[in-house]
């Protein structure tokens, strides 16, 4: 999971959905603001998979035209192999396990099951960004 830029911040475009639940937050502006408010949005939405979180600069947002959210299979070449319409209604998971199951070794057998990065790719350390107080979720 990347985490990227906000999508209803209260200073941009906030969502009738957001006010309701009492989510107020705006568009953060350093590193660590972002950090913050990725690290409670990862605790208050219960998502026990590692993260990292774009620069400010919006720089995997703009290279993988990721707003509001996609999901994205990436080989293990590096190379896009599926590309989700953006979410949430763009969302097809049946399509994310049907590449998924292409790409493993004997197309699967069945064998798809959650994995930490830091399980699979060496060097990779699972972390989390830290919650904020302040990020209002």
């Amino acid at each position: 999971m990347v985490y990227i830029e906000e999508a209803h911040p209260i200073d941009a475009w906030q969502d009738d959905d957001n006010i309701k639940a009492k989510i107020f937050l705006h568009s953060t502006r350093t590193q660590k603001e972002r950090c913050d408010v990725a690290g409670t949005c990862l605790v208050k939405l219960g998502i026990e998979y590692p993260a990292i979180v774009d620069d400010v600069a919006n720089s995997t947002e703009r290279a993988y035209t990721a707003w509001p959210d996609r999901l994205y299979v990436i080989d293990r070449d590096g190379r896009i192999a599926y590309k989700s319409k953006p979410g949430p209604f763009g969302f097809h998971t049946e399509e994310v396990a049907r590449t998924l199951e292409r790409l493993l070794p004997d197309g699967g057998a069945g064998k798809l099951r959650a994995t930490r990065a830091s399980d699979t790719l060496p060097g990779v350390q699972a972390r989390r960004p830290p919650a904020g107080p302040s990020s209002g979720l």
